[in-house]
């Protein structure tokens, strides 16, 4: 497809007698152009799908359908013999279970899966005592549902949160069970 636009375009702008000033005009909207199209093409998926390991897949699979709010979407297993010639485990067996903010093809997956241990991470107070994926960002219609099912299930607010943002929005940051941060981002209807 690309060699053919490159093509169409050459020829084009080497039959037509072009002004210079409109050929540079006409090259330069190719190039923006070409470099769309590449970088569109390189992926097959507009979302990014996040794998997390869990220590308590029950716990943590409550606690972001019933406190974030997310939705099972499925789940898949992945055997032995899978997971060695993936590299993933080295040739332990493990289910996932798929969550999304909403069940819309485009949206992100947040992957769960566990192996029954502990974590081998230092307890994180702040998002500096660790390295690695730290904190999700979700940006919510309304802080206060949320707000209000943290507290009544004795979530910790984080910090002096919510904190007031910018234009009219809310920041409120708690942590998942395994630690990882979670900021929610939104009014305070």
């Amino acid at each position: 497809m690309q060699r053919m636009i490159n093509w169409l375009i050459l020829t084009c702008t080497n039959r037509i007698k072009m002004k210079p000033a409109f050929r540079s005009l006409f090259f330069l909207v190719w190039c923006v152009f070409s470099i769309h199209v590449h970088a569109q093409s390189e992926f097959s998926q507009n979302y990014i799908s996040i794998g997390v390991v869990v220590e308590d897949l029950e716990t943590s699979i409550d606690f972001y359908t019933n406190m974030i709010g997310m939705t099972i979407i499925g789940g898949f297993t992945v055997d032995s013999e899978g997971s060695k010639k993936t590299g993933l485990t080295g040739g332990i067996p493990f289910d996932v279970t798929v969550l999304k903010l909403e069940d819309n093809p485009s949206a992100t997956e947040w992957k769960l899966l566990s192996f029954d241990k502990q974590a081998t991470h230092p307890e994180q107070k702040y998002i500096q005592d660790d390295t690695g994926m730290q904190y999700i960002t979700i940006f919510v219609n309304d802080l206060h549902p949320f707000v209000n099912r943290l507290k009544e299930n004795n979530i910790p607010l984080l910090g002096e949160t919510p904190t007031q943002l910018s234009g009219g929005r809310h920041f409120v940051l708690v942590q998942d069970p395994d630690g990882v941060f979670i900021e929610l981002i939104g009014p305070m209807k």
